[in-house]
């Protein structure tokens, strides 16, 4: 091969190299052309969403703290509605930049799917925490009953509720079947009735009986005088006469006013001479 071929033939192949990069060059012009409105619409769009998410948020935040909701509470709303806004900012995004949605669309619907069908029982927990956190049946320090567990509640989140019962046991409760089930709360009313169930014996007075208690319930340092407490028949049966002893107290004080109060009420009946019930059985020989 000559030196003039050699040359003619690198000048072919430098000549094909700058009409490959030019056709490349046009093709990124006509790109750039056509697409350049949407990127930059998209980068508007962007920036102009994020901030409107930030002061949604914001609003929000606003709104929890004013009616104080639990922070646990504000804190899962916050997290919840900012990221659904998100996910929603993306897939518009996505729509404007030409992509086809119907594809994630799919793909979150079908993926909240299997995940509310994986969480059935959590979702439940959740949901019946929410309702509880924004309703407040109880609150932190509040006594109640529900689902045959009675104590103070110490903690309460979205997923379940702890409890102290009286022998100081921790109890976690579900939020789910807590929030369907009845929850009776001891310290709504900032007082407390103690109720107390003591037998007499049925030849005893029942006023003396009566008055002694009262003045027994009394001497007890936690023991309201307003509302004051209250003596009552509650049964006449099995050899006895048995009396509702009822005297009020704050929430907290309940236990020790409840086993304060038996001691009392015994230690004054002894005083005045007020006999408790014995116990008796009746046999009869038919023979």
């Amino acid at each position: 091969m000559t030196l003039l071929q050699i040359t003619q033939n690198m000048t072919a192949g430098a000549n094909d190299v700058a009409a490959q990069t030019f056709s490349y060059v046009d093709k990124i012009k006509d790109f750039a052309i056509g697409y350049a409105p949407k990127i930059a619409g998209a980068i508007v769009f962007y920036l102009v969403g994020s901030w409107i998410i930030g002061k949604l948020v914001t609003v929000l935040r606003k709104i929890l703290l004013k009616r104080d909701y639990d922070a646990s509470l504000q804190s899962f709303l916050i997290s919840l509605v900012k990221v659904a806004l998100t996910i929603l900012l993306l897939v518009s995004l996505a729509g404007i930049l030409g992509v086809d949605t119907t594809a994630f669309s799919a793909l979150i619907v079908g993926a909240g799917v299997a995940i509310g069908s994986a969480l059935n029982g959590t979702l439940g927990n959740l949901a019946g925490g929410v309702m509880m956190l924004v309703f407040k049946p109880f609150k932190v320090g509040d006594m109640i009953e529900a689902q045959g567990i009675t104590g103070v509640v110490t903690e309460q989140g979205v997923f379940s509720t702890t409890v102290l019962t009286a022998d100081n046991k921790t109890v976690f409760v579900p939020n789910g079947p807590l929030s369907t089930g009845v929850i009776t709360n001891y310290t709504t009313h900032g007082n407390l009735r103690v109720d107390i169930s003591m037998a007499i014996s049925p030849a005893q007075d029942i006023e003396k009986a009566k008055a002694s208690a009262i003045n027994s319930l009394l001497k007890h340092p936690k023991v309201f005088k307003d509302p004051a407490p209250n003596v009552s028949i509650a049964k006449v049966a099995d050899g006895m006469v048995t009396l509702s002893i009822q005297p009020y107290c704050v929430q907290q004080d309940y236990w020790d006013v409840f086993f304060g109060c038996t001691e009392l009420v015994k230690k004054g009946w002894d005083q005045d001479g007020i006999e408790g019930p014995t116990p008796t059985r009746v046999i009869i020989n038919k023979a």
